[in-house]
């Protein structure tokens, strides 16, 4: 029988970049959860009869919040829903589950590169029926239904085992438990060449991956290892914990450290990549050398045609507009458009629905294609296994010779995390306050030519996301932006991006800390940073 819970509503539950993340102690609060969870189903519409597919990345109070989800999805009138089994399911894999069963829709219980465990992170997000996140438009509905629900459905019924595939009934709603990596591992070899990649393997070719005990452990293992033929160990750290081993499942080179010291060693293997909390992330790294996301992207864009599902070449490329430059010179190489978005992977949803772009990026460690809407960490390192497969040279190799043709953008990003928000408030209203006064400027002898806050204009619908970050752009390419992120649970998230290009001429190698230091000079000078944040330096460089 269904219930009906009386609730109060909470005022802390507007949904971010890939929605609802708070602190655990928070989402353990009574109600707090459920509040959420009806918040987004009364905000949809005709979902009676349908299907929901609900997993996370297995992160301290998944499996509870799993159970809380199915009954009240039932209550509510689903008619099946698909739950990966043990409540794993990675956020690509979720978004393939999504349109292979042509589900409504679907929740992912995650937050993503954060750390996880009982003082730490838990989220929730909801992912439409194009398996992409859900628009602004239904987060801002969800957000609005948050401040005034005062009931939420649900059923007194028994747990559901996840540990066993199978069927059961909650209520008179299907539920069931699947394989979560199989559908996504058949997905991947529709994609890519695996018979070449595995006679790369069979050839001694050695790889390193590190699963950093998050979800895509399983995945790994079984296209890594079982089908593509690494050899056993090849894939490190993966089983997935609730507390992620105690570390912090950001595959960058502060968290990923030792991934990247395997790297550096005199008998390292000849690929390392690494894999975030939820899956969707990826870090490449060659024998003694480290692609940043940006130019991954761009990479990964100019050699696409070396695998299967991309040889007929790419419709466009897409990058986030903090995300730098390299891509679109490969998009101009190869006479296709470049779209530059806010931050957040729905925004390249629509552009991959409408068919204008192929491939899309962002400087976060995010790539992806239109064979699923979210970013997809091992689908990126097995397209650049495909690369190397077929181009049969090394990292270190395929990356100068890109950079020979195109030009290098040196770039990083700061990150200054718990910030106080008022005072990242004031830091980025003091920034706007002198856009209009910039252009013609000259700071650390760099001249700037334009600076906004930029805005944009969606393409496919005409809908328009104002805000989205300050970009101060010079003289000869480079450019400085400021943003907040919205991935954080305490405080703000201040994100600097530093962005220098040179052309190829012959001055390829400097240190990124020697190339960009000028910009972080004029950025300090420009913002204040220091100031306004109380740090005089960053907690995270990428």
């Amino acid at each position: 029988m269904i219930q009906t819970v009386q609730t109060t509503a909470f005022t802390d539950q507007k949904p971010g970049t890939s929605g609802l993340r708070k602190k655990v102690r928070i989402f353990a609060q009574p109600h707090y959860a459920e509040n959420f969870i009806q918040s987004v189903f009364d905000s949809l519409a005709d979902f009676a009869g349908e299907t929901l597919v609900i997993g996370g990345d297995g992160r301290y109070l998944n499996r509870e919040v799993i159970q809380t989800a199915i009954r009240m999805a039932a209550a509510n009138g689903f008619g099946t829903v698909l739950v990966g089994r043990g409540g794993i399911l990675s956020t690509p894999a979720a978004s393939h589950m999504i349109r292979l069963h042509k589900a409504y829709g679907g929740l992912i219980l995650s937050a993503s590169h954060n750390p996880g465990g009982p003082d730490e992170d838990f989220g929730i997000k909801y992912n439409i029926g194009n398996g992409g996140p859900a628009p602004e438009a239904i987060t801002d509905a969800i957000y609005a239904r948050t401040k005034t629900i005062d009931r939420y459905l649900t059923l007194d019924t028994p747990d559901v085992d996840l540990d066993r595939d199978g069927e059961t009934l909650v209520g008179t709603t299907r539920v069931r438990v699947v394989d979560p990596v199989a559908a996504y591992a058949d997905l991947m070899e529709t994609l890519f060449d695996f018979p070449a990649i595995r006679a790369m393997m069979a050839s001694g070719t050695r790889l390193s991956f590190d699963a950093m005990h998050a979800v895509t452990g399983p995945y790994a293992t079984e296209i890594l290892e079982r089908r593509l033929g690494a050899a056993p160990g090849t894939v490190v750290n993966g089983t997935p914990l609730p507390d992620f081993g105690g570390h912090h499942p950001d595959p960058n080179l502060v968290h990923a450290h030792e991934l990247h010291a395997r790297m550096m060693a005199p008998d390292a293997p000849d690929f390392g990549a690494a894999s975030d909390g939820d899956g969707d992330r990826n870090l490449i790294i060659g024998r003694n050398i480290f692609v940043t996301p940006s130019d991954s992207l761009a990479l990964l864009a100019a050699n696409a045609h070396l695998a299967p599902a991309y040889a007929k070449g790419l419709a466009g490329i897409a990058r986030s507009m903090p995300t730098s430059q390299a891509a679109d010179r490969v998009a101009a190489a190869l006479g296709i458009p470049a779209y530059e978005t806010p931050t957040g992977w729905k925004f390249f949803g629509t552009l991959l629905d409408a068919g204008l772009a192929t491939i899309c990026g962002e400087e976060s460690a995010g790539t992806g294609s239109d064979h699923v809407r979210e970013k997809d960490g091992l689908w990126a390192v097995l397209l650049w296994l495909n690369i190397l497969a077929v181009r049969r040279q090394s990292m270190v190799e395929i990356v100068h010779d890109h950079w020979s043709l195109f030009g290098r953008n040196y770039y990083a990003r700061h990150d200054y995390e718990g910030v106080p928000t008022a005072g990242a408030d004031a830091l980025m209203a003091a920034l706007r306050a002198q856009l209009d006064t910039l252009p013609g400027t000259t700071v650390e002898g760099l001249t700037v030519t334009a600076a906004d806050d930029f805005a944009y204009t969606d393409p496919t619908d005409g809908s328009v996301s104002l805000k989205q970050g300050v970009r101060i752009l010079f003289d000869g390419g480079s450019r400085i932006v400021f943003r907040l992120s919205g991935t954080g649970t305490e405080g703000a998230t201040l994100r600097l991006y530093l962005e220098r290009y040179e052309p190829n001429d012959g001055k390829l190698d400097h240190s990124v800390a020697e190339a960009l230091a000028p910009l972080i000079t004029a950025a300090e000078k420009l913002a204040s940073i220091k100031t306004h944040t109380g740090r005089t330096e960053p907690d995270v460089i990428t």
